[in-house]
């Protein structure tokens, strides 16, 4: 995914907002063997960008000064109650230094699982992303989970997973963490209603 920015030479609080209000987003970029530069977005622009999967979990081609650079997004500071993004963090990329990411789960086959299909289960995504370490190369956009697999009484997790080759998972000292629950259905058990007591005084007597 690509994207224009620009260097930007006046730096502060007052030079940043007079910068919002011009329709430009300050941010930064940092890492890698070159020092930080500070640089400006367009808001329109970034406000559609942030709203897409692949600007978050893919490698960026940021074009600054008519060359091209490969960046990764690493942080949107947004105005508490505006729509406004006040600040944006990038961080370079270099070709042979293995980077780690948060990766998008997508699942498919859910419906068609013996635990839905069969048991009427309750499928729970307990995660929506996992934390991938790989070189820039090898980083995907996404990883898909096939859930047609899915039995009542078992759940899914990391080790579970297919990840691509060239990519590892970092569990931040978790063995195995649960990727998705399948929780039984809850059966209420109704209890019979006992029948009205016939009226023993009334019971048999006809008018006069």
């Amino acid at each position: 995914m690509k994207f224009v920015a620009f260097e930007r030479t006046k730096q502060g609080t007052g030079a940043s907002r007079r910068l919002r209000i011009s329709g430009r987003t300050p941010g930064i970029v940092y890492g890698g063997s070159a020092e930080p530069l500070a640089v400006e977005l367009d808001h329109n622009a970034l406000w559609h960008a942030i709203k897409k999967e692949a600007f978050h979990a893919s490698i960026l081609d940021m074009e600054l000064n008519g060359a091209e650079n490969k960046v990764l997004l690493r942080n949107v500071q947004m105005h508490p109650f505006k729509q406004l993004i006040l600040h944006i963090d990038f961080q370079r990329v270099e070709a042979n230094t293995k980077l780690s990411m948060k990766v998008p789960l997508h699942f498919n086959g859910e419906e068609n699982s013996p635990a839905v299909k069969t048991d009427a289960c309750l499928v729970n995504h307990v995660v929506t992303d996992v934390e991938v370490a790989c070189l820039p190369a090898d980083l995907p956009e996404f990883i898909t989970v096939d859930l047609s697999g899915l039995v009542k009484g078992k759940s899914l997790h990391l080790a579970d997973l297919s990840l691509p080759t060239g990519v590892t998972a970092v569990t931040h000292g978790k063995a195995n963490p649960v990727i998705v629950a399948v929780v039984a259905p809850v059966v209420e058990e109704i209890a019979p209603v006992a029948a009205p007591a016939a009226d023993a005084k009334g019971k048999g007597k006809g008018k006069k």
